[in-house]
């Protein structure tokens, strides 16, 4: 539309509800100046020295959670915040005493290393939102300058009290005031969905002595005093100095950052709240912190390895402690060859208690390998790399709006793979939140052939598989793809399409219901009527079908409303004008919306649509004739899924308007305390009396794929509860369309819609209501219990349905563990008519009582609330805004992607971190026991058996790799496997793979291996010729064959546990073997100063010693025989999920 058309609008003049506020000057505002009401706000004058010495900071918005200055001790803080990190640096401080068993660089250097790689794993991240921010802070607007003109500035230059310029599709810099827009009556159109999710236009208007503010800028001088900043996006209580007077503001004049201007050509402002002082920065906070069970459960396996380091430490001690105080026995000296009348406190016979205390504390430093010093910084690593698989996930990309995955966080991969509970909005995330103009119901007929999805699938249930069924479906298949060009419209019925309803008997009646949909309604027209803005998606499919009809809207001045219009006597093309008196909008208390218009032949009419609820109990006695058809049409429509309003009208005498014309404006015109009461009660004169025409009925269609996402999730085990604001009867209905209801299920409904609570409800006591409900909700729950055993015990699965009154009383305390039992029996469970508040508590309820992992998923800021509170929060980044995204874990386009992330991601993930872990702590208690096994071997004495370097590095160089790549890349099977076998999800939902039962195996499996690798070595080396001069193996050679033998163990291990190989594992796997031989040659180079017990030990001994490899081949085959029979055994008689479907591969 042009500008100057919209110049010419003033919809102010008709607009009754939307711009109801305080606009006289003896408004009461007692608060401003006082405690929270304190602001001061100079308008176009920023740089006036009172306003400088507010000291009021520029629109900078910073998310970042560093700063320059805050990042190192805030990110050691946050790296120190685990206990093992803890634990390793209180042992680097003792590294540098004589208790240390080795050097203290080869301590501090890992700890460096993994500490530096989580922090700066930290900086990145917060780079990323920094990057972020850059470029919202450097978005432009235009602001008005000393030289009287309007220059582009960015954003995070604005300060409070600038005049600026907002341009149509533009988003708000700030919180401004709204002076004046190119509407001359001062009228703005708001989209708010950033803010609330809701997607239909909201209208502001300015002042009417700022209204006139378009020119000659620099006379505009002001002031306001205002509230606080503060968090409430709905309400502001502030007042405008201007020209000598004062006016009070209202939210009405107040346009909020984020928000976008729709439908209007330009806005002038001034900013009030700039940068975290404005409503959406006050509502943005930390989201709550989370981690996956998995990693919950691994810090009680670091305390469990902890109390077995302090319980490994003691037993040494102790025996060393008494052999150390048996050195000495009647004067002499057991082990005289260690000279223990000469010798330090750490190993005086006389002081053997307190050598004892300090043994142990040198047990607690060389036993430490038990607890892995890179096990978080790999699980970092590896979380990193899965979310990047996940982001770039082809499967999961959404061509219409060119979306890929979203994982927002790293710390809930694994938990993607154990998920019990999806917790589901309804609208935008199940259905696509794009209204389709479906059938309608006119003069008691109704048309419209078209099928819902719901319809589709009663019929499938019922007609399945029968050829009749088949040519409908294929019919409604290539019809719905014909229409489904014109988007808005699905409507298809030959009776009444193409201007053949001028040919119905009652065409008259029609004629009026398309004109109703033609001009009832504050849509405007864009390029002439082929595309309109309007304040919902409802309205815009209502005009767009109007037109389809031959009633094209296609001009809107400030005066009339302009239609093409079919004649139903001539059946020609003409056009006509409508002059347009009053709108009387819709609002959620009024339920229903009604034009007030005058057509070329005089006549005055009412146009109305509402909610039946509301507008049969309006129509006149008269006006009923086709009142029992349409109910029976708009009850099928709802069963059907439909969203349905009843289209009416009424014709007005001309001294009747003018009667209620006077009591109306005088009214709108009210400074006492009841004027919004009054405006409503003159209102609600006139809607009365109306003849009823029919019904339309919208559709909100299901997303391509959630009815198959739904059953392939039921068949992993996965319970779905939808929390939805609809109706009951419409929330069935596309539960079954869904996959959610099925065939044979038994519903069990609680609703208080029953007739003993209904009689208590009409005698108005309010406690005897309340506990009339209750008991009534108590008794039904019970009831459902009952019925829920007795399905149970007939193999039939059950259903929960319940309303939102009654949802109120069932999380009381009182009722609150029957409900959850009762809901958690259930396969799946509906909660109607949900405020965003219930479905916080109800996610919050499931997650308490189940104790699995719950999974909530929502395209709505009314979702946040219950997206926050689940483990998991699923964002659907649809038509409602981004806030649902944002407020994420991980966001996707649409529902059926969720299908994708959990049974292949999710299982994934899951496999591959718990068995990573599993596999960390196995080959560290290999490595660590074969250290106490020296120990007691050479009497407790705290010599390691390895040089220092050799322990520093193991976790780095030769072992970590390997099990980086398998948390990468392992796939137990593939992704088109794990959708073909939604049960293979169970591995997760039962936490098969890190169970304690599994965790426990892992590490007796570590045991049996130390055991093994270290005794046969001792067996096999240290009792003969190592060398062919007939040397014996020394300290040195013995510390090398011990650890060459556990590298090769635990690398081939890893190469046992993997069924998915890559390129990048072999060369991990066996590179890492391979280093092992490059640095024990590299670092047996260096000085004897330096390389100490390694120099030269490979080239000069254990290179041309047979033995050395004999026994490093016999001791990691011996190593690894116990699991690989156990793997063996488990496949072929006891196999899980997984070996199952290998199995069945095999036998193909």
């Amino acid at each position: 539309m042009s500008s100057g058309l919209k110049k010419g609008i003033y919809f102010s003049e008709y607009y009754t509800f939307s711009l109801i506020c305080s606009s006289f000057e003896d408004d009461d505002q007692p608060q401003i100046g006082k405690k929270g009401y304190s602001r001061v706000v100079y308008c176009n004058d920023p740089d006036n020295p009172e306003a400088l010495q507010l000291n009021y900071s520029t629109n900078y918005v910073s998310t970042t959670k560093y700063t320059p200055a805050n990042f190192i001790p805030k990110s050691l803080f946050e790296q120190f915040r685990r206990v093992a990190n803890i634990y390793f640096l209180v042992v680097a401080c003792v590294s540098f005493t004589p208790l240390a068993p080795y050097q203290a660089g080869s301590v501090v250097l890992p700890l460096v290393l993994v500490i530096g790689v989580s922090m700066a794993k930290e900086a990145v991240e917060d780079l990323r939102r920094r990057k972020q921010d850059r470029e919202a802070n450097n978005r432009e607007v235009q602001v008005y300058r000393e030289d009287r003109t309007f220059k582009k500035t960015a954003w995070k230059n604005l300060r409070v009290g600038d005049l600026v310029m907002v341009e149509k599709d533009e988003f708000f810099p700030a919180d401004l005031l709204l002076l004046s827009s190119s509407h001359g009556d001062g009228i703005c159109y708001v989209e708010t969905m950033n803010l609330d999710g809701e997607t239909n236009l909201k209208v502001k208007q300015c002042l009417e002595a700022t209204k006139a503010v378009r020119d000659e800028f620099w006379k505009f001088k002001a002031i306001v005093k205002c509230e606080d900043p503060n968090e409430n996006l709905y309400s502001f209580i502030g007042r405008l100095y201007y020209d000598g007077r004062q006016y009070p503001l209202s939210p009405q004049h107040i346009l909020l950052r984020d928000s976008k201007l729709r439908n209007t050509e330009y806005i002038y402002g001034v900013v009030i709240f700039s940068d975290h002082d404005t409503k959406v920065m006050q509502n943005t906070i930390d989201p709550p912190s989370k981690r996956s069970k998995v990693e919950r459960k691994m810090d009680n396996i670091v305390y469990f390895l902890f109390s077995v380091l302090v319980l490994i430490s003691s037993v040494g001690s102790v025996f060393f402690g008494v052999q150390t105080k048996n050195d000495t026995s009647g004067g002499r000296y057991k082990r005289w060859y260690l000279r223990p009348d000469s010798t330090t406190v750490f190993f005086d016979p006389k002081r053997a208690s307190l050598a004892t205390v300090f043994q142990f504390l040198t047990g607690l430093m060389l036993y430490g390998y038990l607890i892995p010093i890179s096990l978080y910084v790999s699980i970092e690593v590896v979380k990193i790399l899965q979310i990047i698989f996940i982001n770039h996930d082809r499967d999961m990309y959404h061509e219409e709006t060119h979306k890929l995955a979203c994982a927002r966080t790293s710390n809930l991969n694994e938990d993607l793979g154990q998920v019990g509970t999806i917790l589901s909005d309804k609208t935008g995330t199940l259905t696509c939140n794009s209204m389709e103009f479906l059938k309608c119901s006119i003069a008691g007929t109704a048309y419209g052939r078209g099928m819902t999805e719901v319809e589709k699938d009663i019929t499938r249930r019922q007609k399945a598989g029968t050829p009749e069924f088949e040519a409908l479906f294929d019919i409604e298949e290539h019809t719905g793809n014909i229409m489904n060009s014109i988007k808005g419209f699905n409507f298809r019925d030959e009776r009444i399409m193409e201007g053949k309803w001028i040919k119905e008997i009652r065409a008259d009646i029609i004629e009026k219901f398309l004109c109703v949909l033609a001009i009832c309604h504050t849509a405007i027209p864009v390029s002439g009527g082929i595309s309109y803005e309007a304040e919902s998606p409802d309205e815009a499919a209502f005009v767009i079908a109007a037109r389809e009809f031959g009633f094209e809207f296609y001009e809107r001045t400030q005066t009339t409303i302009k239609l093409h219009e079919l004649d139903r006597k001539t059946g020609e093309k003409v056009d006509r004008a409508y002059k347009l008196l009053h709108v009387l909008e819709f609002s959620s208390s009024r339920k229903r919306m009604s034009v007030i218009v005058k057509n070329e032949q005089n006549q005055l009419l009412l146009f109305s649509k509402g909610a039946d609820s509301v507008m049969f109990e309006r129509l006149s006695k008269d006006g009923q004739i086709f009142a029992v058809e349409t109910k029976d049409h708009i009850s099928k429509y709802a069963a059907a899924g439909l969203r349905t309003l009843v289209i009416a009208y009424r014709e007005l005498g001309e001294e009747e308007y003018r009667i209620w014309e006077e009591e109306f404006l005088k009214a709108k015109t009210s400074l006492s305390g009841v004027h919004d009461e009054l405006v409503y009660a003159a209102v609600d004169k006139i809607e009365r009396d109306l003849i009823l025409l029919g019904a339309t009925a919208v559709e909100d269609k299901l997303q391509k794929g959630v009815p198959q996402c739904i059953e392939k999730l039921s068949q992993a085990g996965v319970k779905i509860w939808v929390l939805t604001g609809d109706k009951m009867e419409t929330a069935v209905n596309i539960g079954y369309a869904c996959n959610l209801l099925r065939e044979g299920m038994r519903q069990i409904v609680i609703t208080l819609d029953k007739p003993e609570v209904i009689a208590i409800e009409k005698g108005g006591d309010k406690e005897a209501i309340a506990k009339a409900s209750l008991e009534s909700v108590r008794k039904q729950i019970l009831e459902g219990k009952s019925q829920v055993t007795s399905s149970r015990q007939s193999g039939v699965s059950s259903a929960f349905i319940i309303d939102g009154k009654s949802l109120t009383f069932a999380l009381t305390g009182n009722l609150e563990s029957l409900f959850m039992e009762l809901a958690i029996d259930c396969a799946s469970v509906i909660c109607c008519r949900s405020s965003p508040i219930q479905k916080a508590i109800v996610t919050r309820f499931v997650k308490r009582a189940t104790g699995k992992t719950t999974l909530a998923i929502g395209d709505g800021a009314n979702d946040v609330g219950m997206l926050q509170e689940a483990d998991i929060g699923v964002g659907i980044s649809g038509v409602e805004g981004m806030q649902a995204a944002m407020a994420s874990d991980f966001a996707i386009a649409q529902f059926r992607f969720l299908e994708r992330l959990l049974l292949v991601h999710g299982h994934w993930c899951y496999r591959r971190i718990a068995m990573m872990i599993c596999y960390f702590f196995y080959k560290e208690i290999v490595f660590g026991l074969t250290l106490f096994w020296f120990e007691a071997h050479a009497s407790f004495s705290g010599q390691p058996a390895y040089n220092d370097w050799y322990m520093s590095v193991y976790n780095v160089f030769f072992t970590s790799l390997p099990v980086i790549a398998f948390g990468i890349f392992e796939q137990d099977v593939s992704a088109s496997l794990c959708l073909k076998h939604p049960m293979l999800y169970q591995e997760g939902l039962k936490n098969m793979l890190f169970s304690w039962t599994s965790i426990l195996g892992w590490m007796f499996n570590g045991v049996i291996s130390s055991v093994i690798i270290f005794f046969l070595i001792t067996s096999s080396v240290l009792h003969q010729a190592f060398r062919r001069d007939g040397k014996v193996a020394g300290y040195e050679v013995l510390g090398v064959t011990l650890y060459t033998s556990i590298v090769w163990t635990v690398n081939c291990q890893m190469a046992l546990v993997i069924n998915y190989f890559t390129w990048i594992q072999h060369l991990f796997i066996w590179g890492s073997i391979i280093y092992w031989y490059i640095f024990l040659v590299s670092y047996g180079l260096f000085p004897p100063t330096i390389s100490t017990t390694a120099y030269q030990v490979f080239v000069e001994a254990c290179a041309l010693s047979p033995l050395y490899w004999l026994t490093t081949f016999c001791v990691v085959i011996f190593a690894l025989v116990p699991y690989f029979s156990f793997k063996a055994f488990q496949f072929r008689f006891f196999p899980i999920y997984h070996n199952k479907i290998q199995i069945e591969r095999l036998e193909r």
